[in-house]
């Protein structure tokens, strides 16, 4: 009878280690299948959603700058092109000879006005005894055209708006500011009426159109602080560097600059394509 009691105790004992063993199988077996897909759709939503959150936010930043039709224009000049006129201006400098025109006291970007209404695009200095005028070429890196002016020939210098011949049928708006150094000179019939004539004792300028694109061109372009300087380098030089026979000073003006033109066409096209600039033109360029 104890050896039956003693075996029945073992096989419960047994059945109780083999239900016990099931239970710890089933509490450590691995998640369905099913429930580990919903767990990984649940987290791939919630990285997509501030995934869509953020796309939603740059696409609002993008819509926000959104440039305007006139900023988008202003991109087209090549001097707005990083590096571009960093390089122009170490081109120009490279010319300066200092023995002749001294160090270079400031740089600036203009835009000249010939005597037929046309605008040119210039890289103008101010050294310490000239004044030099760049034709530079911002899609090559070169430069095509120099002109030098001493400063102690400088005798005039005017400044304001300009104005035409009551029977002209141009206009410009804005100011400007002319040179002169030959007061007694003045240009001949021929040269009047011819385009290409370079012989006038004087020079005109005004606001480049970058002007506004940010504060380092505003700088460049400031036609005012230009004239400013100018004239006290002018002066500086009349009392280094007299000119016997001439007089002495620089005498400044705010009067209307005259342009004598009076049709105009070709300055007209020329002036509303910009032709004087150097621009991206779809598949030319000036």
């Amino acid at each position: 009878m104890a050896d039956a009691e003693d075996e029945v105790v073992k096989g419960s004992e047994e059945q109780q280690q083999q239900q016990a063993e099931e239970e710890v199988d089933l509490s450590s077996s691995p998640t369905p299948p099913e429930d580990s897909q919903t767990a990984a759709g649940r987290k791939g939503d919630a990285q997509e959603r501030p995934a869509e959150s953020v796309a939603t936010s740059t696409q609002g930043r993008h819509l926000l700058v959104e440039p305007t039709l006139d900023q988008f224009k202003l991109r087209k000049f090549f001097v707005l092109r990083p590096g571009t006129l960093n390089q122009a201006i170490k081109d120009v400098e490279a010319l300066v000879n200092e023995e002749v025109d001294g160090s270079v006291l400031s740089v600036w970007l203009m835009a000249e006005v010939d005597h037929w209404n046309n605008e040119k695009e210039r890289i103008v200095l101010i050294t310490e005894f000239s004044l030099l005028v760049f034709k530079y070429d911002f899609m090559m890196f070169n430069c095509d055209q120099m002109q030098r002016i001493p400063l102690n020939f400088v005798d005039r210098i005017s400044h304001g708006t300009f104005s035409f011949p009551k029977r002209s049928l141009l206009e410009r708006n804005g100011e400007g500011v002319r040179v002169f150094w030959d007061r007694l000179r003045e240009p001949s019939f021929t040269s009047r009426w011819n385009p290409f004539a370079t012989d006038f004792p004087f020079i005109t300028f005004t606001y480049h159109p970058v002007r506004k694109i940010s504060d380092v061109f505003t700088a460049l372009t400031d036609v005012e602080k230009f004239r400013e300087q100018l004239k006290d380098a002018a002066q500086k030089v009349h009392t280094l560097k007299p000119i016997p026979g001439k007089a002495n000073g620089v005498l400044v003006l705010n009067q209307p600059i005259q342009i004598e033109a009076y049709v105009g066409f070709m300055s007209f096209l020329g002036n509303e394509n910009k032709l004087g600039y150097c621009m991206a033109r779809g598949n030319l360029g000036f």
